[in-house]
């Protein structure tokens, strides 16, 4: 197991402390680690916040978008329109949506989290997300994150995606199942890979655990991924989760790709 760098550890040891110790907690916390902005390390108020000038970068996507997979549009064409590509075909899971824009800004936010021990903004992206997905809270049974394989899992330490799970469970109360969705087979990075490669590569890629079908039957599932690129992993997991019995599975991530 790769080992964890000397400040993420503090960071990580702090965050626990902190939680314990309440507020007093959070200024022992602060003192000892000075907040910092998640993307360029500037000196803001409090953990888990963005400095002035990465804010106003960052791009929130907001309606009007695509009823179906949430791809922003310039004007309001309407509730129910489709974009281009979902009106030639319809993706396997309901809806999608997504916090901010896929761009140079929020990149580093991403990899701060995914590879950085970055975990202090989890809080705060729960919030985001609980915004972004709004219109699916009304009928929502479960929240479900996007597995990794076990060795990747092992590799990480940690999946991004179930943190930001559980996050996003205590700002809405839905239920998380965190292991109900399994990565069956080892896949290669998406990244680099066309729309076409990306497909055959998380194909057949997922299996939903035996002992959780029973709790699928019926229910309306919201998938959570840190970034939505062409929506071939979130395709497949929709594909599974509504071949064991979801009747709806909505998308929702911290980024996506225009």
């Amino acid at each position: 197991m790769v080992e964890m760098p000397m400040a993420n550890v503090g960071r990580r040891l702090g965050r626990q402390l902190g939680r314990r110790m309440g507020h007093g907690g959070r200024v022992f916390l602060d003192a000892l680690l000075p907040p910092q902005c998640l993307c360029c390390g500037a000196m803001v108020d409090r953990q888990g916040n963005l400095c002035a000038p990465c804010w106003t970068d960052m791009r929130f996507l907001e309606s009007p978008c695509c009823r179906a997979c949430g791809f922003p549009f310039p004007h309001d064409e309407g509730e129910d329109v489709l974009c281009a590509a979902c009106s030639r075909r319809l993706p396997d899971f309901d809806r999608a949506r997504a916090v901010l824009a896929y761009d140079e800004q929020s990149r580093s936010l991403m990899l701060r989290l995914k590879h950085a021990d970055r975990l202090d903004g989890v809080p705060a992206f729960g919030q985001w997300l609980a915004r972004a997905g709004a219109e699916f809270w009304h009928r929502a049974d479960l929240i479900i994150p996007v597995p990794l394989h076990r060795w990747r899992l092992i590799k990480r330490r940690y999946n991004q995606a179930a943190l930001l799970c559980q996050a996003l469970s205590r700002q809405t109360g839905v239920e998380t199942r965190l292991q109900l969705l399994q990565r069956s087979r080892a896949t290669v990075s998406q990244g680099g890979l066309s729309r076409i490669g990306r497909d055959r590569n998380v194909r057949g890629a997922f299996a939903v655990r035996s002992s959780d079908r029973a709790r699928l039957q019926g229910s309306h599932v919201v998938l959570i991924d840190d970034v939505f690129t062409t929506g071939a992993t979130v395709s497949a997991c929709a594909r599974i989760l509504k071949r064991n019995g979801a009747s709806s599975v909505d998308v929702l991530t911290l980024a996506r790709v225009l």
